[in-house]
Formats: structure tokens, sequence, C-alpha cells
């Protein structure tokens, strides 16, 4: 996440915090959680932790109707969804306009989008407590956010937008993942969305980084690159995706953010760990769209975490040619592929020099590595 959201987050922690206080009729210190606060704050996160990424048993459930939960979630995922939402919104090639949040919850993804540079944001969502929440967040920031009630039965609230995002929404839908259809029904429900994209627009869906969701998120990603749609990003390879081939494998972005204090302490008392951004993303075109061209080159987006061997480190990088492990022994690490030794998960980097090796690619003394992008960068800014 850039220096700039970072910053942003900052700004919202405080209205968070007065926002929450407000609903429930208490006071208390400015911008900061008293002891009791972080320790009821928490058994709520615990709670939500459990039952969407553990169990899943409130998964697609109203969760936001239970002031408790609604609570956890404001305080601690809200500032994390927002994080992820900017780490991905920088993506984009063009500013978005008018953006639709859909399923918004008190509406992280919409302010992001704000902060981001639309100018016109409409947060959808079926939880009227939560929608008042995000009404309330607005009116302490001084924003225009458009409210409407909304569920995924129901049709779009009308008009036509720049970019429309789904923020921890389609993992919930339709059921589970191995129940026959739900891909299929997850694939017309994203079909229909786009219908609501302008020319040259913008579809952001944001999953948990679970191997289940991580891999759902892909089995819809290919029943729509089959019927013609392209992704923006990150993908590069425009066939089926690779990382499904075995059933072990999964595909998750991550990105490095300054967690804020307030996130800090409340996943202390709750014991769990938000030192890095992690989730599953695409970024669709409308139909008809063409992919983009890729970066000149053998180019590939590193997709795994480093792994390190005997004198040896190596990655799985995916590209136009598909998801290849990328090696490089220590001892031939010059000036010219160092930076092979720096890379982190969601990085594109363009290589020369290289000898098939195994299941994937060698490189040498006499590879050069260049990053093309940063994780998180648009490719059309310099790294």
């Amino acid at each position: 996440m850039s220096h700039d959201a970072a910053k942003d987050l900052e700004k919202w922690v405080p209205r968070l915090i007065s926002v929450w206080r407000s609903a429930r009729g208490t006071s208390g210190p400015p911008g900061q959680l008293t002891h009791n606060e972080i320790r009821d704050v928490s058994a709520g996160i615990r709670q939500l932790s459990l039952g969407l990424t553990r169990e899943r048993t409130l998964a697609g459930q109203r969760y936001m109707d239970d002031p408790k939960l609604l609570g956890a979630y404001l305080l601690f995922y809200w500032p994390v969804s927002y994080a992820q939402a900017r780490a991905t919104l920088s993506e984009l090639k063009r500013r978005p306009r008018l953006t639709l949040d859909l399923g918004s919850g008190p509406a992280p993804m919409a302010f992001a989008a704000l902060d981001a540079g639309s100018s016109e944001v409409t947060a959808a969502e079926r939880s009227k407590a939560a929608l008042k929440l995000a009404t309330a967040l607005a009116t302490e920031a001084d924003e225009s956010l458009a409210a409407r009630e909304w569920s995924a039965e129901r049709p779009l609230p009308q008009g036509t937008y720049d970019l429309i995002t789904l923020g921890h929404v389609l993992n919930e839908l339709f059921g589970r993942p191995d129940v026959s259809g739900v891909t299929a029904q997850r694939a017309d429900f994203l079909e229909r969305v786009m219908k609501s994209l302008n020319r040259g627009g913008s579809l952001l869906v944001i999953d948990p980084a679970l191997k289940e969701t991580s891999r759902a998120l892909l089995e819809v990603r290919d029943v729509l690159v089959e019927r013609g749609y392209a992704v923006r990003a990150p993908c590069f390879y425009r066939g089926a995706c690779p990382a499904l081939q075995k059933p072990t494998d999964w595909c998750h972005a991550e990105r490095q953010w300054r967690m804020p204090p307030l996130v800090e302490s409340l996943a202390a008392a709750a014991g769990l760990h938000k030192e890095a951004l992690k989730m599953s993303y695409l970024i669709l075109a409308p139909k008809a769209e063409a992919w983009s061209e890729a970066p000149l080159g053998r180019v590939f987006r590193i997709v795994s975490e480093q792994l390190p061997g005997k004198g040896r480190l190596r990655y799985m990088g995916c590209g136009p040619e598909g998801r290849i492990g990328l090696a490089l022994q220590e001892r031939h690490a010059n000036g010219g592929n160092d930076i092979f030794f720096k890379l982190r998960r969601g990085d594109v980097i363009r290589i020369e020099q290289t000898e098939a090796k195994g299941d994937g690619l060698g490189l040498n003394e006499a590879s050069r590595v260049e990053y093309v992008a940063r994780a998180g960068q648009s490719l059309l800014d310099p790294p």
C-alpha cells in the first residue's frame, strides 16, 4: 500500500471510533480505545474470524445485523478492507469517476474509491445497520456518499459505472463452492453486474486468501475467460488458470502495509496476525473488451513467497506462457540479476537469458532481471 494510502487510512481511524461510539451511545478518549473496549471488540473479532475464515459458518449470513459483530467489523476488518482496496485500485490504468460498491457493509471499499479519486460513489448493501454506519462515516468525514439497499437477488442500482467493487462478497454468495452449480451461478452474477460497466470500466472482486475461496474465485475466472471476458489484473495468462491444475495449489496476493495502531492492538487482543495484506482478487473488463498487451520481453508476475533451497532461491512466476518455476543460484548473483533476491509476491519482472531447468527456468550469471512494476503498481507507472 502506498504512502499516500497509508496516510489516508490514518485519517479514518478516529472517524471509525467516533461513529462506533455514537452508535453505542458511549464516549471515550478521542482516536483510541479503552482497555475494556478492546476486550469487548476483540471478542467479536474472534467470532467473525472463526465464522468467516475457519469454520465458515457465518459466510452468507446476516452477521452485520448483529451490533457486536458489525462493531468488530468496523474497527478491525474495515481498515483491512480499505487497505486491500487501495492496494488493488492502484493497478487500474484509468481513474474511475463513477463507482458502485456492492455488498458494501459500512463501505470501506467505497471510501477507498473516493480517496483514490472517484467523484461519485454509491454504497449498496442489504444491512440497514451497516448502511447507517456508512452514511454516518460520510457525515463525519464530510464526504458525499450515496447509499442504496441492495441484495444479490435484486437488480443493481440504476445507472452505469466506471468501477464496480465487490469486497469479500462473492465468496459468500450461492453457497459453498463445492456445491454443484455454485461456480456457474457466481459467474452468471458477475456477468449481470458487468452489464452496468461503462466502456473501459472495471469490476474489482476481492475475496479472502484462503485456499478454498481463492480456488473458487479462480474457477469463476476460468468460466468468464471461456465466455470471452478479459482479466485486467493480475493475470497475464489468457487460458485456464494454471494454479488449478494441481488440487494443492492456489494463487493469492500479498501486499505490505503500515498497520494502524488500532488494528495492531485489536489483532493482538484477538490473537490474529495482520502484518501483511493477504487476499485474492480479480480486475475484469466488460464483455468484448480485449486483453491488455503484456509488457515486452519475457515477463512474469511473482505468485509465491521466496522458496529458498541449498545455495539457491526459487519463486513461482506466472506470465503469458503460464505458471513457471524461476530459480537462481546464489553464486550467480551479480549487478544484473541481484534484484531477484529481493522480490515479493505480486512484483512484475522481465528476465533475459534463461535456460530450461526441470519444471521451470534457471537463471545464471548472464541473466538480467528488472522490475516492470512493483506489487500493487499499475503497469503504466515506473517501478
